[in-house]
């Protein structure tokens, strides 16, 4: 290498080392509660293990026991079970920059201990409670570096509790429709093959080609979070038609039947609203 060329390849390399780097835009949590739903956060302090965590309590006359807790921002959910110690239900999720998230003392979780689900900003993921080490209800939340280290000012729907603050924040999570995708209810494989649009929400088909099964699930887009009437139904050329009906919150399904090669009907309802497919999709 000639003498000018290696000056200028080290020119280059201490430039780029001076320049600024872009920084990853950090993401953006919004409140674990339901839409338009408002409670304490608190970052109490001295005392509060681990220093930085949230505890989420009640608010003027309404009780945080019992709320549907839902993902502060998409990622994969981890599902845990301390029993009667520690945190004691527990889910940690991991978002796409590394972080982390973490929800404690539940009532109850979406997936069993040992579980994982892949979820977006407003999924729901289990129910306020007092699980584990709680001496009374409420939702332990921390936000954790990719490294494990808490954050001990963490922002929640554009709000920052400091330590030693106590803040109450309004949730904007889940107001612009329903919080789960068809895929979400599925699982892990199925792709949407077909869909068809109800008054008050769309019933899907979707078929994973890894172990030959369809699954419908049908989604409702009114009375979000207040159960109503709401199916979905598959039914295998020739066999028998499994339908899943009820008065649910978000969804119906999901439906999962082994049809390889065969033709498939089916369909849902929102309310009075139906489809119902004649037998198609037969490869």
């Amino acid at each position: 290498m000639s003498k000018r060329v290696l000056i200028t390849t080290l020119l280059a390399l201490v430039a780029a080392m001076l320049i600024p780097q872009t920084a990853t835009a950090a993401i953006a949590h919004k409140s674990p509660f339901n839409c338009g739903k408002t409670f304490n956060a608190n970052n109490w302090y001295p005392g509060h293990r681990p220093s930085g965590s949230i505890d989420w309590q009640d608010y003027g006359s309404d009780d945080v026991n019992g709320e549907t807790v839902r993902a502060t921002a998409a990622g994969t959910a981890y599902f845990y079970d301390a029993g009667s110690t520690s945190y004691g239900k527990w889910i940690e999720i991991h978002h796409s920059d590394g972080t982390r998230t973490r929800y404690a003392h539940l009532a109850s979780m979406v997936r069993a201990a040992g579980a994982s689900l892949s979820v977006g900003q407003g999924t729901q993921i289990g129910a306020v409670g007092s699980s584990g080490g709680s001496t009374a209800p409420h939702l332990h939340y921390e936000q954790r570096s990719s490294g494990g280290v808490v954050d001990t000012s963490p922002t929640v729907d554009g709000v920052t509790i400091a330590l030693g603050q106590k803040k109450p924040v309004t949730s904007t999570n889940a107001c612009s429709g329903n919080p789960y995708t068809p895929q979400e209810v599925c699982g892990s494989g199925y792709s949407v093959v077909d869909s068809a649009g109800l008054s008050g929400g769309t019933t899907y088909l979707l078929y994973n080609s890894g172990n030959g099964y369809n699954c419908v699930v049908t989604l409702k887009s009114v009375s979000l979070g207040t159960p109503s009437p709401v199916s979905a139904f598959l039914e295998p050329q020739g066999e028998s038609r499994v339908t899943d009906s009820g008065s649910f919150g978000y969804y119906a399904g999901p439906v999962r039947l082994s049809a390889p090669g065969q033709c498939v009907r089916w369909g849902g309802s929102v309310g009075s609203s139906s489809y119902t497919s004649p037998f198609e999709h037969c490869g």
